[in-house]
């Protein structure tokens, strides 16, 4: 069972990370380097200003990488061309394993069956879950945006994600009544808590780059997941199959 979870998570996230990373080379990626002059040209302007120290998945996803307040150390990151496009792709493809292996052991754990559809609604859910609704509070952000401090929001969105999946899973596994309107309360504990948000949200990139980021990045997510989702519920049945014949 384990090998033939892994064997799937990989050859899943395999095959839809490298058709997500073609998308966000002509999607995500050319704003990604537009905001980055926006933000290179202000910091000629002002060089006392702080740099942005972005989020880490963004960091590493696009090699963007500022600066913190009151240090002058330059951090690594890849080269523009055919090394950032690789490290992009790389960290689409290890992202989509996982969440092939977090819909294989969601689903194994709760005892359905592994076919197309219900791997399509698992990944929609998953989608739900850890991208539009803590999207809600905290939009993906471009080089150069205003944000709070890291931690504070790194804490929001795994709070928002957890409580969403479970509020998710208990509102439609369940038809008890009570267990329907404690996950839906559930559901609304982080908005009514708030998302942790900069006092003054002064952004070096136009709106209208930022909302269309905003928006590119919740469909490649989208995609991502619905993308692992069908080629897991293909890829199940196969391994499943060769399983069987091998024992």
């Amino acid at each position: 069972m384990v090998t033939r979870v892994l064997t799937v998570s990989i050859l899943a996230g395999l095959l839809a990370g490298l058709i997500v990373a073609a998308l966000q080379h002509v999607t995500t990626t050319p704003l990604i380097l537009k905001a980055e002059t926006y933000e290179a040209a202000l910091r000629l302007q002002a060089p006392a200003l702080a740099g942005f120290d972005g989020e880490a998945r963004l960091i590493l996803a696009h090699g963007s990488a500022g600066d913190a307040a009151g240090h002058d150390h330059a951090e690594w990151k890849p080269q523009d061309g055919f090394q950032r496009t690789l490290f992009t792709s790389a960290v689409t493809i290890a992202t989509a394993i996982g969440f092939a292996a977090l819909l294989l052991a969601g689903m194994i754990a709760a005892g359905d069956a592994i076919d197309e559809r219900r791997a399509l609604i698992w990944a929609a859910c998953g989608f739900l879950a850890f991208g539009l609704v803590p999207a809600t509070g905290l939009a993906p952000e471009l080089p150069g945006a205003a944000s709070a401090a890291l931690e504070q929001r790194q804490l929001w969105w795994l709070l928002t994600a957890l409580v969403t999946a479970g509020g998710l899973f208990a509102f439609l596994r369940f038809e008890q009544p009570w267990i329907r309107a404690l996950a839906i309360v559930a559901l609304l504990v982080p908005h009514l808590i708030g998302a942790p948000h900069p006092a003054a949200p002064e952004s070096k990139v136009p709106a209208e780059i930022a909302a269309h980021f905003t928006a590119l990045s919740l469909a490649i997510q989208a995609a991502l997941w619905l993308a692992t989702g069908f080629a897991v519920g293909q890829l199940w049945p196969w391994a499943s199959r060769r399983a069987a014949v091998a024992s």
